[in-house]
């Protein structure tokens, strides 16, 4: 009989550290114990199950076998066993692909009882039923055995938190959580998330960021892998709705959908540009992502390492909303052209400014925009600008496809 006294103590501790229900662990416990008592005294094939009393301490033990007739298993008699064995090798030597593995599973006494038999135990019992046969109650268990229950145990554990942390964190993805760097292993960053450890790939993470072991930050859950042997966390710095999701943390008119942000484009560590529009009469939109003396956009500025962000109102206009993506450049005109192109012409002071250094400004409108655009000089409206076009091939990753029209 158990100490009922320290395994519940035992159990609430196993319980706390590993985040599982006391009821999960006492079924680990059961099954280990019932691996245990097979090892020891039962016999191969037997499916053995255990019950443990929390009040008495008291263990019981069983066997299990299903209620099967001749259409569900085959029966093999004794001396044809050898010859069925025979006959597989051989037809394996000669190639024959026939499906062995296909046939009904052979009738195995310790597990299986015909229904004939199980009508005499219980009247009303029925094909498939299971019925149970009580064993003889032991607890001096083998060092095998014992290290076999320790196995099983240990497995279940695993396999119980594995399923506690899945559903924990199952529907988290495009969330942002908050975990310290651990490790660094071939350019992937390892975080500590609590029960948990997530990785950022080398390549979601935000060019010339530089991480430090013990140093926390925010992450955007990616992915989350059920088919790891450990429950794979994805996170990202360098995904554009890694923006989006900082902006919602510091901004409430967004949760509240007295605005929205229509579309983003992103080059992560240096520049990120967000359309939003005002869903609600007499919100600013672009004030809204500002706030007061830009509080909130410095929020998520800190949080990114400075990278810039240009915050444009959105517009079904092409031509304003086009002149609005070039922020902080201002636009003269815009001149909307066929198969979604636009020619924009600005003063030749704001002429660098909108292309950008190596045309980065205008690269990111374009992705905004979903147009393809071509900034040049209101002085020299013929001169084609050195950077200054940027095509669809840039047009990729806004939070809305935009496409063509």
């Amino acid at each position: 009989m158990l100490n009922i006294k320290e395994l519940s103590k035992a159990l609430k501790q196993v319980a706390e550290e590993k985040g599982l229900q006391p009821e999960k662990v006492i079924e680990v416990i059961e099954s280990s114990i019932a691996a245990a008592y097979k090892k020891e005294y039962g016999e191969r094939g037997e499916i053995v199950k255990c019950e443990l009393d929390q009040k008495t301490g008291e263990l019981k033990f069983w066997q299990v076998k299903t209620v099967v007739d001749e259409t569900m298993v085959r029966f093999v008699e004794e001396g044809d066993e050898d010859f069925e064995e025979k006959e597989v090798d051989h037809r394996k030597r000669r190639d024959v692909h026939e499906d062995v593995e296909s046939k009904l599973p052979r009738f195995n006494p310790e597990r299986h009882i015909i229904f004939t038999e199980a009508k005499k135990v219980k009247k009303d019992v029925a094909l498939a039923d299971e019925i149970v046969f009580p064993l003889e109650t032991r607890e001096d268990f083998g060092r095998i055995a014992a290290q076999t229950a320790k196995q099983v145990i240990l497995q279940k554990l695993r396999e119980s938190e594995r399923d506690s942390i899945l559903n924990e964190w199952r529907g988290k993805e495009e969330q942002i959580v908050s975990g310290i760097v651990q490790r660094f292993e071939r350019g992937n960053v390892f975080i500590d998330l609590g029960r948990t450890v997530g990785v950022m790939f080398a390549n979601e993470s935000i060019p010339g960021e530089h991480y430090r072991s013990g140093e926390r930050l925010r992450f955007l859950v990616l992915a989350v892998q059920e088919d790891t042997r450990l429950p794979g966390i994805i996170l990202s710095r360098s995904n554009p709705k890694f923006v989006v999701e900082l902006f919602r943390m510091e901004v409430p008119e967004l949760l509240e959908k007295a605005i929205e942000i229509r579309s983003i484009a992103r080059e992560p560590g240096n520049r990120t540009k967000l359309a939003v529009i005002s869903l609600a009469d007499g919100v600013d939109p672009v004030g809204a992502l500002v706030g007061q003396r830009g509080t909130r956009v410095m929020a998520v500025n800190n949080e990114l390492g400075n990278e810039k962000i240009d915050i444009a109102e959105w517009s079904d206009d092409p031509e304003k909303f086009i002149a609005n993506s070039l922020s902080p450049a201002k636009v003269d005109r815009v001149e909307i052209l066929p198969r979604r192109e636009a020619r924009v012409y600005v003063n030749e002071n704001q002429l660098s400014l909108a292309i950008g250094k190596g045309g980065q400004n205008v690269r990111l409108a374009a992705r905004l925009t979903g147009w393809k655009i071509d900034v040049r000089s209101q002085a020299n409206p013929e001169e084609v600008q050195d950077s200054g076009i940027a095509g669809k091939e840039f047009i990729s990753d806004g939070i809305n496809d935009l496409g063509d029209e």
